[in-house]
C-alpha cells in the first residue's frame, strides 16, 4: 500500500472542518481523557485551531508516543486561537457517574475557553450543555483535526497531573499507569488499599471500600 504523505493525511483529517471553515464558522474540537481509570480525574479540552497552517504530526493522542505528544502540545498551545480545560475529580465521578462527570467537564472546558464557537466537533459524547451547534463523531480523535488537537492537550494535561499524584501517593505507579487498572496497579491497590484519588465506584471489584467518616 503506498504511503500517504503528510499533506494528504492532514487534508483528510480536516474533512469535517473544511466545509465549516469555508462558511466562515468558528469551529472548536472537544475531547476527554480518563473515563476508564481507577484513579484520578476525567480531563477535557475544548480548542479552536486556525485553518492554516496545519500542524504536522497531529493525530489521535493514543497513536502518538509520549515524546511526540509533548512536542505537539507546545506547538498546538502556541497556535491555538483559544482553548479551555475542564475536569471532574474522583469524588464527583462517584457521585454523579462518569458519563455525567464527563459532560460537566466538557461544559467547563467550553466555558473556560473564553471565546464562542459556532460549531463544536465532539469525540463521541452527545447531549452536552454548551451554547453552539454540536456534532458528535465516533472515533472523532482519529477523524477530526480539531478533536485530535483537543485529545493531545487533554492527554498531556492529565498525564502531567497523574505524575504529580504519583509523588503524593507513591506505591501505585500512577506516573506509569496514569491511574488505569494495570495488573501492577491492581496488585498495589490490594496491598495498600485505596488512596484519596481512587474512584470508589470503580474499585469495588478489587478491594473492600472503606466507609466514609461520619
Amino acid at each position: 500500500m503506498p504511503k500517504v504523505n503528510e499533506a494528504e493525511r492532514l487534508l483528510k483529517l480536516t474533512e469535517f472542518e473544511r466545509p465549516l471553515w469555508e462558511e466562515g464558522l468558528v469551529v472548536c474540537g472537544m475531547d476527554e481523557v480518563g473515563r476508564g481509570p481507577l484513579a484520578g480525574p476525567v480531563v477535557t479540552c475544548c480548542i479552536i485551531m486556525p485553518p492554516e497552517p496545519l500542524i504536522e504530526g497531529v493525530n489521535d493522542s493514543k497513536k502518538l508516543s509520549e515524546k511526540k505528544r509533548e512536542r505537539l502540545y507546545d506547538e498546538i498551545m502556541a497556535r491555538a486561537s483559544a482553548f479551555g480545560i475542564g475536569s471532574c475529580d474522583e469524588r464527583t465521578i462517584d457521585e454523579i457517574n462518569i458519563l455525567n462527570a464527563t459532560k460537566r467537564a466538557f461544559a467547563e472546558a467550553y466555558n473556560a475557553m473564553g471565546m464562542k464557537a459556532d460549531v463544536a466537533l465532539i469525540d463521541a459524547v452527545r447531549g452536552l450543555d454548551i451554547p453552539c451547534r454540536k456534532h458528535s463523531i465516533v472515533h472523532g480523535d482519529a477523524l477530526s483535526y480539531s478533536i485530535a488537537c483537543a485529545s493531545i492537550i487533554a492527554k498531556v494535561t492529565r498525564d502531567r497531573l497523574m505524575a504529580e499524584y504519583d509523588r503524593v501517593y507513591p506505591g501505585y505507579e500512577l506516573a506509569k499507569n496514569k491511574g488505569y487498572g494495570t495488573a501492577a496497579h491492581i496488585a498495589a491497590l490490594k496491598e495498600l488499599g485505596p488512596c484519596p484519588i481512587h474512584r470508589r465506584t470503580f474499585i469495588g471489584h478489587f478491594v473492600r471500600i472503606p466507609e466514609e467518616p461520619q
